[in-house]
């Protein structure tokens, strides 16, 4: 199918799902945090399910996740240039009847899309703390990506919860330093911790990524399950890493 490219964009694969997906290093690319929340997410698979993404940048949740699952899957951005760019990329891979990136912003959504609807909601989120006088990045796309400038975590954590109907799972990746935050937030609205994974870039080094579950209105039994190691000693990604990015 032809799309249309804008300057310093290109089209990537993703390898594993024999997916396309369009990327710019001026504007957005994707990480390993978007793959490592895809691969954590309980998801329902029935095409009855409903699965929203927040903060869904160039669209790689939702085409990661429709891999994995037959439900309807929206992801929701509030950037027109990524909405953009996620948009086409769900049109090139025809995935329209499936996917839907809405361009808007994740505080209030609920009132466009609806209140306790869905089954799990996703949410990479902005993971620096904003202050006016830091450093950001030069792109203004990137620096809102990265920096609670437009969205801090509580209001995800707020948003997901009125997203999701009772039961539903609440999907985060972030930074562990913020797990004090989630510990307090979470329950705050209505959401209590079920799952943790702590992600290391390899054996004897800090954990710099957290994975993180809850359950809407769930019961409290909190699980740490093993850590994820990225990376061996010599510098080449995991079996189970390197499977989740290029495929078996």
């Amino acid at each position: 199918m032809n799309i249309s490219l804008e300057a310093n964009e290109r089209l990537d694969y993703l390898l594993a799902e024999n997916l396309r997906i369009i990327q710019s290093s001026e504007v957005f690319s994707f990480s390993l945090d978007a793959v490592l929340l895809a691969q954590f997410a309980s998801i329902p698979y029935r095409k009855t399910g409903k699965i929203i993404d927040l903060c869904t940048g160039n669209g790689v949740i939702p085409l990661l996740l429709s891999a994995r699952s037959q439900a309807h899957i929206w992801g929701i951005e509030l950037q027109p240039r990524l909405a953009s760019m996620a948009k086409r990329s769900v049109a090139y891979n025809h995935l329209d009847e499936q996917l839907t990136i809405i361009e808007g912003n994740v505080i209030g959504i609920e009132e466009i899309i609806g209140t306790e609807l869905y089954d799990t909601v996703t949410c990479n989120p902005p993971y620096f703390i904003h202050h006016p006088h830091s450093e950001k990045n030069i792109s203004e796309h990137y620096a809102i990506a990265r920096h609670e400038i437009e969205l801090n975590l509580e209001q995800a954590i707020q948003a997901a919860s009125r997203l999701l109907k009772q039961g539903g799972k609440a999907v985060f990746v972030h930074r562990p330093g913020r797990l004090a935050d989630f510990m307090e937030w979470m329950p705050k609205y209505r959401l209590e911790p079920k799952r943790i994974r702590f992600v290391h870039p390899k054996e004897g080094k800090e954990a710099n990524i957290l994975l993180i579950e809850a359950i809407k209105d769930g019961k409290r039994d909190l699980k740490i399950e093993p850590p994820l190691t990225v990376y061996t000693e010599e510098g080449e990604y995991r079996q189970e890493v390197r499977e989740w990015l290029y495929g078996k």
